[in-house]
């Protein structure tokens, strides 16, 4: 068995305990372990990019226990990469954190390695049964990441989030049993070759346990109209944890690919309408109502937000096409805007700790750094904007080249377009009132104008004193150093994701790799 793909699971899982029993009361000593291990995960995840380069779909079988009656996890591109995109958000979120977040709760990195465990697991498990094991795994541990830091608003948007993926988690076990009862697995693979052979009399109660798991997963990646939780959750997280959070929404976009182009896609007919019919414009409205929403806002964590759920559109209505061509364009889209609204929500926090009383309200006032702020809030904006040069820029290109072979392109075209132009606009007006109307009113000193040492209106939590600006400005470094290499190199990036998306759409290849060693393929 290749051992290298239990470890992305294994190694959070060993840390997150240690670091709450001997780390708990010695802060450096928590960061040192913490960072060596994530920067361990992004070594793993190289190798495993590298691994899956040539083709093959390897597989782990946990207790040898043989496919489909044993859980397996597997590796190919795409797991690879995801695995690779969690572990670099990780790095970025934890260096910014350990410039004063992680002191102001407990157990910050504990919780912060399990969620790592929870999305790696999610990403790289044959399973469906598992696969709600890992979401659980990592929204548990996002329950106590989302309070870290305390305040009422942080707080009352927290027990929403848990109730909302209680419900979630109801549905997804409903859909779960309702698929086993009729086809009798729940491995990935297994269950590709089974729904094929589903009797007339059940299609039925087949379509209906597929469209309760659609509707999780679309919930999980906070699709319109299942997209209520995110603005408020997002918005009123910790910023780094909020950075952190944009690659858990991904998860749930995972999911559908992973799901469609595995078993629905295959079929034709109704099963496939499933998919193929209602995530275009799902995702078009995503789309429109994140753009409304960065328009509309009050405050740039709320903008940042919006911006998150706009890329969930974008992205998603290239996937909704299920083309090689126009899947490797949406996961280009998916490496930047995951980076690039991480980044946006640093920056944000940056600004709301150097604003007591404003926050990250548009209400003009001055404050320390308020230039250099600025200029860290344009190149944000331009990113997630996807303005050239940058690789949001080229996403979008590539999205709308891709569109072209349907019928429908005008519209989608049009609707990307005036999107984009939107949330341009709603950006430029922000960043006119929080950064130039306030260089404006600007009388005397910023020093003297009572910003220090004071309290936060994000999440009504109170902070000590600013962030320094020396960590978490190499972070916010980092994320943008890798969208740079992502405008660079956009040949050989392209080159893996087209050949990660022909792998996609070869489900054959998946079903043998995952269950010819048990001679199951036939089942």
């Amino acid at each position: 068995m290749n051992h290298l793909l239990i470890l992305p699971i294994l190694l959070p899982a060993i840390v997150a305990p240690l670091l709450a029993i001997v780390a708990r009361n010695d802060i450096v000593l928590a960061r040192v372990f913490s960072f060596a291990a994530t920067l361990g995960l992004v070594a793993i995840g190289c190798l495993m990019v590298w691994t899956a380069s040539d083709g093959q779909i390897r597989i782990y079988e946990l207790g040898a226990w043989k496919a489909p009656y044993g859980i397996v996890l597997v590796l190919d591109r795409l797991s690879a990469i995801m695995v690779l995109l969690t572990a670099c958000l990780a790095t970025v979120v934890q260096l910014y954190s350990m410039a004063g977040w992680d002191t102001r709760g407990f157990h910050f990195y504990s919780l912060f390695h399990v969620q790592l465990m929870g999305v790696n697991g999610a990403f790289l498990t044959g399973d469906l049964f598992n696969l709600f094991v890992f979401f659980e795994l990592l929204l548990i541990a996002s329950y106590g990441l989302m309070v870290h830091g305390g305040g009422p608003a942080r707080f009352k948007a927290g027990l929403q989030y848990i109730s909302i993926n209680l419900v979630g988690s109801v549905v997804f076990l409903m859909g779960l049993g309702t698929i086993y009862s009729v086809t009798g697995t729940l491995n990935m693979a297994h269950f590709a070759v089974r729904i094929s052979q589903v009797p007339e009399s059940d299609q039925a109660l087949m379509a209906v346990g597929a469209s309760l798991l659609l509707v999780v997963f679309g919930l999980k990646a906070a699709l319109v109209p299942l997209h209520f939780w995110m603005p408020a959750t997002y918005s009123n997280a910790p910023p780094p944890v909020a950075a952190l959070f944009s690659i858990m929404s991904k998860v749930g976009v995972y999911a559908l690919i992973r799901f469609c182009d595995l078993s629905l896609l295959q079929l034709g007919g109704p099963f496939a309408a499933l998919g193929t019919q209602l995530l275009v414009p799902c995702a078009v409205l995503s789309l429109i109502v994140g753009a409304i929403g960065v328009l509309a806002a009050r405050s740039l964590s709320q903008q940042a937000s919006f911006v998150g759920l706009a890329s969930i559109g974008t992205m998603l209505i290239a996937f909704g096409l299920f083309t090689p061509e126009s899947q490797a364009a949406g996961l280009y889209y998916m490496l930047h805007s995951t980076l690039a609204v991480a980044a946006l929500f640093l920056v944000v926090d940056l600004v709301i700790a150097r604003r007591p009383g404003a926050g990250d309200g548009f209400d003009p006032k001055p404050f320390p750094q308020q230039g250099y702020l600025a200029a860290l809030f344009f190149v944000g904006a331009l990113m997630v904007i996807g303005l050239p040069p940058s690789s949001g820029f080229l996403g979008k290109l590539q999205i709308l080249h891709s569109l072209r072979s349907t019928g429908e392109w005008p519209m989608l075209w049009g609707t990307i377009l005036v999107a984009s132009f939107a949330v341009l606009l709603g950006f430029a007006q922000a960043g006119s009132r929080v950064f130039w109307k306030s260089s404006a009113a600007h009388k005397g000193d910023p020093h003297d104008s009572g910003v220090g040492v004071g309290q936060m209106s994000h999440g009504n939590a109170l902070s000590a004193k600013p962030l320094p600006l020396a960590l978490p400005s190499a972070a916010i470094g980092l994320t943008w150093s890798l969208l740079i290499l992502l405008t660079i190199f956009p040949g050989p990036v392209m080159s893996y994701l087209e050949a990660t998306t022909e792998q996609l759409f070869d489900p054959q290849r998946y079903i043998d790799a995952v269950l010819k060693p048990a001679g199951e393929a036939g089942l």
